[in-house]
């Protein structure tokens, strides 16, 4: 299954501006002229969801842990969590917009991101951080806190399996769940024992046997 770095990250490049669209142009220049089935995790399954909500060549769709916040079990992101991990890239403190993206996003507490910044790890935390703020585009309105918007994502109508560890952050798995109540073509799959990092050999025979299922008459 081929896998690539998202614009701005790893060997990628990337444009002095951004849009949501621009990826999902990166996953059809990826996918070509035939189609394709697809994984995405994280922010990456919103991505991915929203490419085929947009018309990308993708047959059959599954997705780990979109992370939204749909209810009350952690606060949900400010109002302006977008345009101040703009503004702190903007100044060039990707420092500081990796620890908000951490504290805010995220929800760790502070003083944990304070001792992960002297961390040797945190170099990278940084070099990513100018993309930060694509995530939040992508998210959109789906870490406020409230109900998944009922028509972002109508027009898929491919088979798309939602997958969900049991004993990472509560709303993970609410989110899943709300997400694969929307249609009768969205499956949910919940993984034991399992959190928003999952173990690779329980993710893989289940992506096998979605992505080999035929279709239904």
């Amino acid at each position: 299954m081929p896998a690539y770095d998202r614009r701005g990250r790893g060997d990628s490049g990337d444009a002095d501006t951004y849009d949501v669209q621009r990826e999902v142009e990166d996953l059809d220049a990826l996918i070509g002229h035939g189609e394709a089935m697809v994984f995405g995790m994280s922010s990456g399954a919103v991505l991915a969801l929203e490419a085929v909500a947009r018309g990308s060549a993708v047959t059959r769709l599954a997705l780990y842990e979109p992370p939204f916040i749909t209810d009350a079990s952690r606060p949900p992101l400010p109002d302006d969590y977008v345009a101040h991990l703009e503004e702190l890239v903007r100044q060039g403190a990707y420092g500081d917009a990796a620890a908000y993206f951490m504290t805010a996003a995220v929800g760790m507490p502070a003083e944990a991101v304070a001792g992960m910044r002297q961390a040797p790890f945190w170099a990278v935390m940084e070099a990513t951080a100018r993309t930060l703020p694509y995530d939040g585009r992508i998210m959109g309105d789906t870490m406020s806190g409230r109900p998944l918007p009922a028509d972002r994502w109508r027009s898929v109508s491919i088979p798309v399996l939602v997958g969900s560890g049991d004993a990472g952050a509560p709303h993970m798995l609410t989110g899943a769940e709300e997400l694969a109540a929307l249609a009768d073509n969205f499956s949910l799959r919940v993984f034991p024992g399992q959190e928003h990092t999952i173990a690779p050999e329980l993710l893989a025979p289940a992506l096998a046997d979605f992505f080999a299922a035929q279709p239904q008459a």
